[in-house]
């Protein structure tokens, strides 16, 4: 019996190489993807230490002709099972300090790119009637974070897309889950530095500190990528499938406790509360310590 075939998308560094590595380890067939091959030699030497089926290509989400190329090539050999759409990039800014470009660059990347992929493969698994799609968002699809707005964004508008893409497509045998990590220990923060300001003038910077402050208490946490890469491993293999996969102590706390919270109530959170006040709601609406 063949091994099924996967394609993951973003493999370089953190999730989407966790992902690899793991599906390579538990009887897949890989085709990990990346949009610069320079970047490779982390996943090159765990595929080689372990001896795993995973193949490296070079593709970029961004640019429609390398889908096209890639998808075409997989598909010439054999079925695509499952595609993984993990690539994306960050970015911690102010909303009216991000400029039009990079606002765009991000949705190109997280959203279109996406959309781009399961356009790619999705008549070939119609027509199988099997396979299943696996977009990774973010806890930031469920909940708008202020300081992030283009990332949340572009997750939010990824997560509309998955619902209803798993509507359309049920009746056709063919699944889609969406997996939301909250903190991960991964490079999204180092490689999105570029579209990261933090300025101590800036009238936004009580804004800056505290989505700084989120992110430490995840880092404190210290959720691996091998956490998420295992919770697709079981989205994708499950007799009881589900539409949704929080992932991290984080981000079921966040989820959960702004579900029980009024919009009103998530919105004053950005009044003019001090520290402890601030620290307090946070702690009591979702069981996170911010220090």
């Amino acid at each position: 019996m063949s091994k099924p075939r996967a394609l993951i998308t973003g493999t370089s560094t953190g999730i989407g190489l966790a992902t690899a590595v793991h599906l390579g380890n538990n009887g897949f067939e890989v085709f990990a993807s990346m949009r610069n091959l320079a970047k490779s030699s982390e996943l090159a030497d765990a595929v080689a230490k372990d001896n795993l089926g995973v193949r490296i290509v070079e593709l970029d989400v961004t640019r429609p002709d390398t889908i096209c190329a890639v998808v075409d090539d997989i598909l010439r050999d054999g079925p695509l099972d499952v595609l993984v759409n993990n690539a994306g990039v960050g970015g911690a800014t102010p909303l009216e300090l991000v400029p039009e470009s990079e606002h765009r660059a991000i949705f190109e990347a997280n959203y279109f790119g996406t959309i781009g992929m399961i356009q790619a493969v999705l008549p070939h698994m119609r027509e199988r009637k099997s396979g299943t799609i696996v977009n990774v968002t973010s806890m930031e699809g469920r909940i708008a974070i202020p300081n992030q707005i283009p990332y949340s964004a572009s997750k939010w508008a990824l997560e509309c897309a998955s619902e209803a893409l798993a509507h359309e497509v049920y009746r056709f045998g063919v699944r889609v889950c969406i997996i939301e990590p909250g903190v991960i220990m991964t490079k999204i923060f180092e490689n999105s530095a570029p579209a990261t300001r933090y300025a101590s003038d800036s009238p936004y910077k009580q804004i800056m500190r505290r989505n700084g402050k989120m992110f430490s208490a995840g880092f404190r946490i210290g959720e691996p990528p091998e956490t998420v890469a295992k919770v697709i491993l079981e989205a994708i293999t499950t007799d009881d499938p589900k539409l949704r996969y929080l992932v991290g102590e984080d981000a079921k706390s966040f989820v959960a406790g702004r579900d029980k919270i009024s919009d009103e109530a998530w919105v004053e959170m950005g009044g003019d509360l001090s520290d402890d006040e601030y620290n307090e709601r946070y702690r009591s609406y979702f069981g996170i310590t911010l220090e």
